[in-house]
């Protein structure tokens, strides 16, 4: 089945976007991969208005890419922390596909803001295709999509 022939209501990139693709929730998700977990370290950093920033962490913690932990502060009231699930672990390199993209064409000169390192050796890490026999895309040009298991014809026009 051709693309064009396949329906695309239960497509995974409209999926992902249901949960990720709105632009506060991107950077949102990326703040909490840099261990800013605070709503007001959160809401400081992004300069995003709150009730925008309470309805993202809480579609978020809803989808179960994070989870809110109470802590308090010395004589302080309990607050709460946002902390990434597995789920929301796993977003890491669709970020980091981002970053990565933001870096060859950036918005503005004098490279990229942040480097991201592997943490063992200290190395820049980039982000890589490999199929399941091992090898590494390096265009493109080299992927094909075939019909996967969830492929749905697309309705006959009315």
């Amino acid at each position: 089945m051709d693309w064009r022939e396949q329906s695309p209501e239960n497509c995974s990139i409209a999926h992902t976007l249901e949960v990720i693709g709105e632009r506060w929730t991107i950077l949102v998700l990326r703040e909490v991969f840099n261990g800013v977990r605070r709503f007001d370290e959160i809401q400081r950093h992004l300069g995003v208005p709150r009730p925008i920033l309470s309805d993202r962490l809480r579609r978020l913690i809803d989808d179960g890419v994070l989870t809110r932990r109470e802590y308090r502060e010395p004589g302080q009231r309990v607050r709460h922390e946002y902390r990434l699930t597995e789920k929301g672990l796993e977003l890491q390199t669709v970020l980091l596909a981002l970053m990565e993209w933001g870096d060859r064409h950036p918005a503005s000169p004098g490279g990229p803001a942040r480097v991201i390192r592997h943490r063992d050796c200290g190395e820049p890490l980039h982000v890589e295709l490999v199929c399941a026999g091992g090898h590494v895309v390096t265009s493109p040009r080299d992927v094909v999509g075939d019909r996967g298991p969830g492929a749905r014809p697309l309705p006959a026009s009315a």
